[in-house]
């Protein structure tokens, strides 16, 4: 089921509502509205306060999964859309899912994919803007893939010249990757001084630490001088 291109949310709105601080939800799936949220307490990762575990750090080191950027943006959102035990409703609705689609091909959202073999075994999707990267959603079906997705994604922004990785909420398991937490008032002081452009893309980024030998090791060497 996709929605109709009458129901998308237009690009311009949608970078319009991020720049502001703003992004949107459903109730569930097939919702047909969506509401925008502005939470009090924003969650951020620090570019230079990313928690890379010792055993995080092993899996990275040794290339067990590859790594690709913008491969497969659809298949990432939809599986971030599947239903999750301590969620039976997913946020994602149709219509978001068929917007934020739209926002890739316009070149404003991005997706880590996390591969074992032909099969994706992780993920997560974001809105790019500015010096910023909104994480959206993210999805594991392999241990550690998740994570390993977003410790690319951290690598990637860091060598790109991006500012500010916002989380939207604050959970255990990103609280264990280094997240902070902090008011909305402080998180558009943020926004407001990541505004410009960054000195590459990020899919450009991961092509670039893919070029690498072992790409693995530069990621978890990078990411080791702040972790």
């Amino acid at each position: 089921m996709h929605a109709p291109t009458s129901d998308l949310i237009p690009v311009e709105l949608l970078l319009r509502a991020y720049r502001s601080g703003v992004f949107p939800m459903a109730d569930h799936r097939n919702d047909r509205e969506v509401y925008w949220v502005e939470p009090r307490e924003r969650a951020i990762i620090p570019l230079d306060g990313f928690h890379l575990s010792r055993s995080l750090r092993k899996v990275i080191r040794q290339d067990r999964f590859r790594v690709s950027c913008d491969e497969n943006f659809a298949a990432v959102i939809a599986a971030c859309a599947q239903p999750r035990e301590e969620m039976s409703e997913s946020w994602i609705s149709h219509q978001i899912e068929a917007s934020y689609i739209a926002l890739h091909e316009a070149g404003h959202a991005h997706s880590i994919e996390v591969w074992d073999g032909d099969d994706l075994v992780g993920g997560l999707y974001g809105v790019a803007f500015d010096r910023v990267f909104c994480g959206e959603s993210m999805f594991s079906r392999a241990t550690n893939a998740s994570k390993v997705a977003l410790a690319w994604l951290v690598s990637a922004m860091r060598n790109a010249g991006y500012a500010l990785l916002d989380c939207q909420f604050m959970t255990g398991h990103l609280g264990s990757m280094g997240a902070v937490a902090m008011p909305q008032s402080a998180y558009l002081e943020r926004l407001l001084s990541a505004r410009g452009r960054p000195q590459t893309s990020l899919p450009q980024a991961v092509a670039e630490t893919l070029a690498h030998s072992s790409p693995g090791k530069s990621i978890a060497q990078d990411l080791t001088q702040t972790s």
